[in-house]
């Protein structure tokens, strides 16, 4: 089992930057890739930035340049700049667990609870 926290939420005019963290614990070490998903009201949650392990990252064409992933150990971090009003939404700590037992490799996606991110224009 993995818990997620995330937190750094807020309310910011345009033009403005935030700083998202999540601290992972439990079984840390079957982490694989960690990443940031959210949900504006009324639509689908979706992705926003992954990173591996190694360091690999991933990001949606509506934030790219602006929103910077990254990582240390347990913790993942989304640097949020340039913010428009449509960056308004709940915000998701998500990551990928792989172990292995008796020889099969088993995959689990954990969620952290959300951190409201509003972007006033």
């Amino acid at each position: 089992q993995v818990q997620l926290v995330e937190s750094g939420g807020g309310l910011v005019q345009a033009g403005g930057s935030l700083r998202l963290s999540c601290v992972a614990s439990g079984r840390i070490l079957t982490i694989d890739t960690m990443g940031w998903y959210r949900q504006a009201p009324g639509k689908q949650r979706e992705l926003v930035a992954l990173i591996s392990n190694d360091g690999i990252t991933n990001y949606d064409d509506s934030v790219k340049g602006r929103f910077t992933i990254s990582r240390d150990k347990n913790m993942v971090y989304l640097q949020m700049n340039s913010l428009k009003p449509e960056d308004t939404g709940v915000y998701y700590c998500k990551c990928i667990t792989i172990s292995t037992m008796w020889g099969k490799s088993r995959i689990d996606v954990y969620w952290g609870q959300g951190t409201q991110v509003t972007v006033s224009s």
